[in-house]
């Protein structure tokens, strides 16, 4: 790490009416170094790195570039003074391939000037194989994973050849194998002298990665320091302004130690879909058996591409039509899921990995966004009454504890995490006997966690079975009663959660041999 500053930020302040996003914030980033920036949601940082890439233009304070006075007019000028961004929410093409987001703007030409799509797909390929992802160019990135689209935005910002590259949350949608390849192409970087700012609410990677971090509380920065120094009940402290016990570790005290199980509320037989069209990158449940008790969170592990998001599509009957095999129960009954509408009405709930495309419109109210899927019980001859509505919205956003300034307040306009809870109040207003959960709590912060993790705990002791698909391990491990682990469609092992370790789960992902169950 040199001690040469690429980059000077000093005084940043910025307000949105009333509120303080920013109050003279100083941050310095050096050639070849990792900083952190580090806080809770609502904190600043989305606001402070919108600042350093041209997206948000009317602030106070001054940046300098190499030792040069600079003012963003724009993302382009912060792009063209070597400043690329991986924002949390993908900015990608969903029609166009993945070649061609990758050269957007930039295409490669013939003589005859029409798009040179073989060069396309050779520098798609370079930029891709760094980070050991295997995507064929041609394929639209609409039909990628979401994991997959990360690793995607990951090389665009990398093929810019930037010297202070922005990384919002880049492996929230990675599972462990693909974050170990983005760490050696992170260190590779450094090595190479670009700037790296990194943003996650994943302290163990903070610990393993950062050379410096910032953390930032209520627009101000709380603190700086070396994260392999600092204790990390410390960094939690500066980061919430509160002591930090059992905060992050809020959901363990439930693993193991919950209360006994109650009958089966789903059971799963050797669930095997063969869709009617077949698509790219998809690995359909393949020979999955497992149960869920009432009173319990059972965890699905495995590496990107191992079937998770797609046993819990099939078990919502939201996935591509097709011939279903194996047994289905539902509280002791046969269960034959044809759409989401079918399954909400048979107590079935399902929050998915995207919730800004897949569960919520952004400019939606809070207070409609959460009993959208429970009119009906909230209507009387086909007509919502407008008291239930609002009895119901009140009670939901304070048994959650969910901050907004109003119901009538856009959904988009909430943190990741209070957006988060708006979708988990939707589907609990319809009084699931069994909760669905594809990443529950990825891009929010460590607070939030805390708080989702309690809910968790407590909807199982009301008695709610919860099957929760994670990419994180320590989320597994912590949260979940048993974990089964899933490879390539078909569940290879249950392991129990108590006494179970991240190596455990992905010896079991990864094909070698693994106590509790079979490998087939």
């Amino acid at each position: 790490m040199s001690d040469r500053a690429v980059v000077a930020m000093s005084g940043i302040a910025k307000r949105f009416g009333g509120v303080h996003a920013l109050r003279g914030v100083d941050l310095t980033l050096r050639a070849g170094e990792v900083h952190a920036l580090l806080g809770e949601n609502g904190a600043g940082k989305s606001t402070l790195i919108n600042i350093l890439s041209g997206v948000v233009t009317d602030h106070d304070g001054q940046i300098s570039v190499g030792g040069e006075p600079v003012r963003f007019a724009g993302p382009a000028a912060a792009q063209a003074a070597g400043i690329a961004t991986i924002h949390q929410e993908l900015d990608l093409v969903p029609a166009l391939s993945v070649a061609e987001n990758l050269v957007l703007g930039r295409e490669p030409r013939t003589r005859l000037r029409t798009l040179d799509r073989r060069a396309m797909a050779r520098a798609a390929r370079d930029w891709l194989g760094p980070l050991g992802a295997d995507i064929d160019p041609r394929r639209p990135v609409g039909s990628l994973r979401v994991g997959e689209q990360q690793l995607v935005e990951i090389a665009k910002a990398l093929s810019l050849d930037a010297r202070v590259l922005i990384m919002d949350e880049p492996t929230a949608a990675l599972a462990d194998a693909e974050v170990r390849r983005l760490m050696a192409t992170i260190r590779a970087l450094r090595d190479r002298g670009v700037a790296i700012v990194y943003i996650s609410h994943r302290l163990e990677e903070i610990e393993h990665i950062a050379d410096r971090a910032t953390v930032l509380r209520n627009g101000e920065v709380a603190g700086t320091l070396r994260p392999d120094r600092a204790d990390r009940q410390r960094i939690i402290t500066l980061m919430v302004g509160r002591p930090a016990e059992a905060l992050f570790n809020a959901g363990s005290a439930g693993a193991g130690v919950s209360a006994p199980a109650g009958p089966p509320v789903l059971e799963v037989g050797d669930l095997a879909v063969r869709p009617r069209v077949r698509r790219p990158g998809r690995c359909e449940p393949a020979g999955v058996s497992l149960t869920v008790h009432a009173g319990e969170i059972v965890g699905l592990a495995g590496l990107m591409g191992a079937g998770r998001t797609e046993l819990l599509e099939t078990l919502y009957g939201a996935g591509p039509p097709g011939r279903r095999t194996g047994l289905l129960r539902l509280a002791g009954h046969p269960y034959a899921p044809r759409g989401p509408r079918r399954a909400l009405r048979a107590g079935v709930g399902f929050v998915p990995e995207d919730r800004r495309r897949s569960a919520l419109v952004l400019e939606h109210p809070v207070g409609r966004s959460i009993v959208l899927a429970a009119l009906r019980r909230l209507s009387t001859a086909g007509v919502v009454r407008s008291g239930r509505e609002r009895d119901a919205v009140r009670q939901q956003v304070a048994a959650l504890a969910i901050r907004t300034p109003s119901s009538t307040a856009p959904v988009g306009a909430l943190s990741g995490g209070n957006q988060q809870k708006v979708v988990f109040a939707r589907h609990l207003l319809t009084r699931p006997r069994l909760l669905l959960l594809d990443e529950p709590t990825r891009g929010v912060d460590v607070g939030a966690k805390a708080e989702i993790y309690r809910l968790l705990r407590r909807l199982a002791d009301d008695g709610m079975g919860i099957l929760l698909a994670s990419s994180e391990l320590p989320e597994l491990t912590g949260v979940c009663d048993r974990i089964v682990v899933l490879r390539r469609g078909r569940a290879v092992a249950e392991l129990p959660a108590d006494g179970c370790t991240g190596e455990d789960i992905l010896t079991a992902a990864m094909g070698g041999a693994s106590a509790g169950g079979d490998d087939r």
